[in-house]
């Protein structure tokens, strides 16, 4: 079995969720949050950070870890036991451009009753449950800021 760590976050601006659209070689992928695989030396928030823009092109701000997903998956060679590390983030405007090397061709903020709907992993949609419990507490008590 084969080890594996990704990174990614649950982005937010003005109450709507980023998300992903990915299509390989005209097959259907789904709607999916960004993450993406740590690099050596890299810190878990650095790298949820960096494939953020990376496959979004958002400058996002990390405001709160959420927790780790995990799940397995076949390959032909092996099969990979992921854990995925999610963070909370902000972004300060609408823009994504999806990463067109990486099969994603559409990107864009949904409302949350959408983006659970659009979802296609389970432990990502928890993940969205989670996230969006924590950004709607810290709305009310007047902490969704950007840190200093």
């Amino acid at each position: 079995m084969i080890e594996a760590t990704s990174c990614g976050g649950v982005v937010i601006f003005r109450g709507k969720i980023l998300l992903l659209y990915k299509n390989y070689k005209n097959k259907y992928e789904g709607w999916v949050l960004p993450k993406g695989t740590v690099e050596n030396g890299e810190k878990h928030i650095e790298t949820a950070l960096r494939e953020v823009s990376e496959e979004t092109g958002v400058k996002a701000t990390a405001i709160k870890y959420i927790g780790k997903s995990e799940y397995t998956f076949s390959t032909p060679q092996s099969v990979v036991h992921k854990s995925v590390h999610w963070y909370l983030m902000m972004a300060d405007n609408y823009y994504s451009k999806p990463q067109k090397e990486e099969y994603f061709v559409d990107s864009g903020y949904y409302k949350y009753h959408e983006a659970y709907h659009l979802l296609k992993f389970p432990n990502e949609k928890q993940m969205l449950e989670k996230a969006y419990e924590m950004y709607q507490e810290l709305k009310k008590n007047g902490a969704w800021v950007k840190p200093q």
